[in-house]
């Protein structure tokens, strides 16, 4: 294992960390900045749409200076820069600004290491690579739970982030020095993103990556916090553990997906089955949504777990891609992948705005309903998707 790739597994800790840490901050900034959930959703889906706008560019950079500059300088800038701003934050647009800042410092890190996945292994072993970088990343969620939590209550929400401005500063330079960029073969073909918005076999991916990663992301990344508090009346240790729980279901998630595709000789099936199940976990959720916090946390696990599997939707659609755009390829996936979080993220907390009333459960049954039926409708057009395990 090159040492560039443990750092790049390190700065994907810390983007994994920052899409999911606002879920235990919920607390302490609506009691010291009185800032809502509403706010807090509209934050985070500044992050994701943040991220996602910058795959364009970051594809671009992946593919023409390498993954070792684009990785280490905007990790360096913006996830050191916009973690620094949080520390300072006064009010929400301090919050807004410093989390599409930190969208993009983390918007390369997870492409970089997919890049030379791509680059330097068997294509064969794709899907498994990327599962255990996104396992080993997913280590961030199970950080942004309780632990988060903990610091929280102890240093303070504002220490902590000084924290991670420095522990951001520190990987983003790891990533400068030990990074290594990938041989660019001679004579190699020249194209453009517009030769991969030609291919009519990504158009039916396009879809499920949209809405995939939002069930899991807007759950675990902001709704299971204030969920469990309106609802339940979980304090924010309590919730530090329920998140906890969810992040390690979605570890094992991830790390059981790798290997499906060798093993079961489909990608398509794979991902089909995963997310029907991850649909059902969701309405479910939805139409229980008092029944008890044992169930909706045990739902939540499930949706934690068979919703991971981002990798092998990745891996399907890279099959199709032509070696010269490999950057430009698993960056525009990431797009839609991370550019669905934010549109409903955006979309969640108009929701809970919109039905907010007396009973305290109903915003979470048309947040997660919303969530719920838009994957349903991802996999009725990803069902017509040709299947692929080169």
């Amino acid at each position: 294992m090159q040492i560039g790739l443990i750092l790049l597994a390190l700065a994907y800790v810390l983007s994994q960390f920052f899409r999911a840490f606002l879920a235990v901050l919920a607390g302490p900034l609506e009691a010291e900045l009185g800032i809502a959930p509403d706010v807090l959703a509209t934050a985070s889906g500044l992050w994701f749409l943040s991220f996602a706008a910058m795959q364009i560019p970051v594809g671009w950079a992946l593919d023409t200076i390498g993954p070792r500059r684009t990785s280490g300088w905007l990790l360096l800038v913006g996830g050191a820069g916009g973690s620094a701003l949080f520390a300072l934050a006064q009010g929400p647009l301090y919050i807004h600004a410093a989390m599409l800042l930190i969208g993009i410092g983390c918007s390369p890190v997870l492409m970089a290491s997919f890049y030379k996945f791509a680059r330097e292994f068997n294509p064969t072993r794709f899907a498994t690579l990327a599962a255990v970088m996104i396992g080993v990343g997913t280590v961030g969620n199970l950080i942004s739970s309780f632990p988060m939590a903990f610091a929280a209550e102890t240093i303070g929400w504002r220490n902590a982030m000084w924290g991670l401005a420095f522990v951001s500063g520190m990987v983003a330079l790891g990533c400068l020095i030990t990074v290594r960029d990938p041989d660019k073969p001679q004579g190699e073909a020249k194209g453009s993103l517009f030769d991969l918005l030609k291919m009519p076999a990504l158009w039916v991916i396009f879809p499920i990556m949209f809405v995939n990663y939002a069930p899991i992301a807007g759950i675990r990344g902001l709704w299971i916090g204030p969920y469990l508090s309106d609802v339940f009346a979980m304090t924010t240790a309590q919730i530090g553990v329920a998140t906890l729980v969810m992040s390690v279901a979605m570890i094992l998630g991830t790390l059981a997906y790798g290997p499906l595709d060798r093993i079961l000789g489909t990608r398509k099936w794979i991902v089909f089955g995963g997310n029907l199940i991850t649909a059902s976990a969701t309405l479910a959720l939805a139409f229980w949504i008092g029944a008890s916090q044992t169930l909706a946390i045990a739902l939540m696990v499930g949706i934690g777990f068979f919703g991971a599997s981002f990798p092998v939707i990745i891996a399907h659609a890279r099959s199709f891609f032509p070696p010269h755009l490999t950057g430009r390829g698993v960056t525009l996936m990431n797009l839609f992948g991370i550019g669905g979080v934010g549109v409903m993220q955006f979309a969640s907390g108009r929701i809970h705005t919109a039905s907010a009333g007396s009973d305290t459960a109903v915003p979470y049954v048309a947040i997660f309903g919303f969530f719920g039926v838009a994957l349903l409708l991802g996999l009725a057009i990803y069902a017509r998707s040709r299947d692929s395990t080169a």
